[in-house]
């Protein structure tokens, strides 16, 4: 290959214009005006035409132009269907909490209701409406402007799908169907278009992917204002990606992965000064750890700040936090010290933990008496009398109050029926390892066993353990005859105890438990003077781990209900597939209405090359074992990070909906299903590469007509259908596809 070029330019075949326009014997110079012809020819051919311009600028032309369409497939007709879609009675009703700083919970970060609340703001909406499923929207409702202020987040995926792309290193054709496919993909743009969450959680991971990818091709410039940028940009988008749903921590653990493998391929550098590698682990820990962390409580901090008020998810925080709200029950007018008589709630202040509550029901086996529960809503069940034990003179209603204090042995009566707090040398009915807690006996009827050992842990407001006060007493309950500690730990009964939080009677002795410490919340007694609890504040840092452990200790508990049929769930399974879609709302005739189902290519063949990106990986593996040298380190390390990095990614975000107990939905794919996609656009950049221009120009012409074609056949999904449903049958493919009855 040398020999030849060199004698091609040895022959002037490529030794340019002096070359080729050398004198030759026999034949006339070249006169002035031949030489200014050739001069204007010359000019004339090195004046840049249309296609040369538009080529040239395609890095500005092409994200305008995908954003301007992306803009329009999310914004068009938004707001047509004017009455409550789907979970938009979720997040509308929590933006609507914000606007009123009424304290409420949810299994989800804060950040992106936040969000939701600040469009209401931004839209003049006052947080009155109620979102009730179904309902139509008042006038004063600027529903449209909400849902356009939510639609952004997933319009801008498009341009950053067109960046990612390109920072992976695929060929301009590649990343135009990379971000055809996000753009083209009709359940995004179907999400996009409701007061939801999953756009901004899918914006914020598109961000966090393109921040990394940023960051990575920067590896040749460490250290440089442009490296720290991108990769303190990575850190935020961790932060926001995770405030948003705590889905985030799956591209989080992407990111970490990487970085371990960075750090590692640095630590095997033996060229690299060890000051030098301390200070890459330092930046990581900042850039990635610190600041997405900070970010996250951040979002609380601002949660904490705005809903002072008090509301319906009260029960889940601590009774010193509830004191603080305004308008609270909590501790209002209740006496401060506890007497016997006492009418009292009695709340678990495990991280999470809820309020100590029994009813009729009983436990299907043991010892078939009536059930002890945490629970975290406030009912009559809650509530709790404080008697003498049975050695001591009974409570008598016209006596001064008795009070009661550290290693004092008193007995509780269910409010409600009547039943003594017991316990017995029966095991728990899910923590095998412990004593089960029942509910026993009455006033009259009863033994020992009823009996309970005050332990005071600690009071903010008083050194003085002879008294029980309401809200400042951490004490600990040790069953007298077992000698085991009453503990509510987070474990959730079978449906049979409605999912409620069992407690039970632990035989561990630790005082550092807080599982074991328990506080009284609400208190009644006509005898006693009020006191004012409320100067009593509740530290951030226990409030923000406390509201996070209750958070997932939830969201864990939403399991499906065997007894109760959920036409909208759906299984891991039938994602990829494109096997199930959603009905957002009503199927009346007489309503617009919106089913949630992906573009069935963008599914079929994001599936398909994930299987066959990892037979072509198998299959250089096992040639490169048998001795040939197929690809270069070049090439080797393009497969790496934008090949399997994203395969990565996509079991990052959906293996945990596979192992997982609770419901899942077809939304729960949305994040795997976009690094199936950029999966889908490295393996047509690798396929089409070397081919011949004709063979590239056909085949992602067939690629970009089929995703457009897909997606505008199924555009009535997004953009609403109108009239009879039975008109969009055509849609209807399979079964699971149920756009018709």
């Amino acid at each position: 290959m040398a020999a030849a070029e060199q004698a091609a330019v040895a022959s002037g075949a490529d030794a340019g214009d002096g070359l080729r326009r050398r004198n030759v014997p026999g034949q006339p110079s070249p006169t002035g005006t031949q030489l200014e012809v050739d001069e204007k020819k010359k000019k004339q051919a090195s004046k840049p035409s249309l296609l040369q311009t538009l080529d040239e600028w395609e890095f500005v032309i092409a994200p305008v132009l995908f954003t301007f369409l992306a803009l329009f497939t999310r914004l068009y007709k938004i707001g047509i269907s004017d009455i409550v879609t789907w979970d938009e009675a979720h997040f509308g009703k929590f933006g609507s909490h914000y606007l009123k700083h009424e304290y409420y919970f949810d299994v989800h970060p804060p950040l992106g209701k936040l969000l939701v609340g600040l469009s209401g703001y931004l839209a003049g909406y006052n947080g009155s409406f109620e979102f009730k499923s179904g309902e139509k929207y008042p006038e004063d409702v600027n529903y449209t402007f909400m849902r356009q202020f939510n639609a952004i987040f997933g319009a801008v995926c498009v341009p950053m799908a067109y960046w990612t792309a390109k920072e992976l290193n695929l060929r301009r054709p590649a990343v135009w169907f990379v971000t055809l496919m996000v753009l083209c993909e009709n359940s995004y743009t179907t999400i996009s278009r409701f007061i939801l969450l999953d756009s901004m959680l899918l914006c914020g991971t598109v961000a966090t992917v393109l921040c990394w990818a940023k960051f990575h091709r920067l590896q040749h410039k460490s250290f440089e204002p442009e490296w720290f940028f991108w990769l303190f940009m990575t850190g935020v988008s961790i932060g926001c990606v995770t405030s948003v749903k705590l889905v985030g921590l799956f591209v989080t653990a992407l990111v970490g992965l990487y970085t371990i493998e960075d750090l590692w391929n640095k630590f095997g550098n033996l060229k690299m000064p060890a000051v030098e590698l301390g200070a890459h682990v330092i930046a990581r820990v900042v850039g990635l750890i610190v600041l997405p962390f900070l970010i996250y409580m951040l979002s609380f901090a601002i949660h904490f700040a705005v809903l002072t008020d008090t509301g319906p998810g009260d029960a889940q925080m601590s009774s010193l936090f509830q004191a603080n709200l305004r308008g609270t029950e909590v501790g209002q007018n209740s006496p401060l010290e506890v007497a016997f008589g006492s009418r009292a709630t009695i709340k678990n202040m495990g991280y999470g933990g809820g309020l100590l509550h029994s009813h009729v029901q009983t436990y299907p086996e043991g010892s078939n008496q009536q059930q002890v529960t945490c629970y975290h809503h406030k009912d009559a069940n809650n509530d709790w009398f404080f008697y003498p034990n049975r050695r001591e003179a009974d409570y008598d209603e016209n006596e001064e109050p008795r009070f009661f204090g550290d290693g004092d042995v008193i007995r509780f009566i269910h409010a409600q029926t009547g039943r003594n707090l017991h316990s017995h040398d029966i095991s728990a009915p899910v923590t095998k390892a412990d004593k089960e807690v029942s509910s026993y006996g009455n006033l009259t009827v009863g033994d020992d066993k009823d009996h309970w050992k005050v332990e005071i842990v600690r009071d903010v407001a008083s050194n003085d353990r002879s008294r029980l006060r309401t809200l400042t007493t951490a004490f600990r309950l040790k069953h007298e005859v077992l000698g085991c500690y009453l503990r509510a730990g987070n474990v959730n009964l079978p449906q049979w105890g409605f999912r409620q939080i069992e407690v039970t009677c632990t035989k561990d002795n630790n005082p550092r438990d807080t599982y074991t410490h328990w506080n009284v919340e609400a208190h009644w007694n006509e005898k006693l003077p009020p006191a004012e609890p409320g100067q009593y504040k509740s530290p951030f840092i226990h409030d923000f781990i406390h509201l996070n452990v209750a958070m997932m200790t939830s969201n864990n508990a939403l399991v499906p209900d065997p007894d109760k049929q959920d036409d909208l769930a759906s299984q891991w399974w039938q994602w990829p597939i494109l096997n199930v879609g959603l009905r957002m709302c009503g199927w009346d005739d007489n309503i617009i209405k919106y089913f949630l189902l992906g573009n069935p290519f963008v599914y079929w063949g994001s599936t398909l090359s994930l299987g066959v990106l990892g037979l072509t990986v198998a299959w250089y593996i096992v040639r490169w074992q048998r001795g040939f040298q197929d690809l270069s380190q070049h090439e080797i390390d393009h497969i790496h990070y934008a090949g399997i990095y994203p395969v990565i990614g996509w079991f990052l975000h959906y293996l945990p909906f596979v192992v997982m107990a609770r419901v899942t939905y077809v939304h729960h794919y949305y994040p795997a299903l976009y690094f199936a996609i950029l999966t889908t656009g490295f393996l047509a950049d690798w396929v089409l590469r070397n081919r011949a221009q004709i063979t590239q120009k056909v085949a992602y012409g067939a690629l970009y007509a089929i995703v457009i074609g897909l997606y505008v056949y199924f555009m009535p999904i997004c953009w609403g259908m109108i009239g009879p449903n039975q008109e969009y049958r055509y849609m209807k493919w399979f079964d699971g596809w149920r756009m018709t009855d």
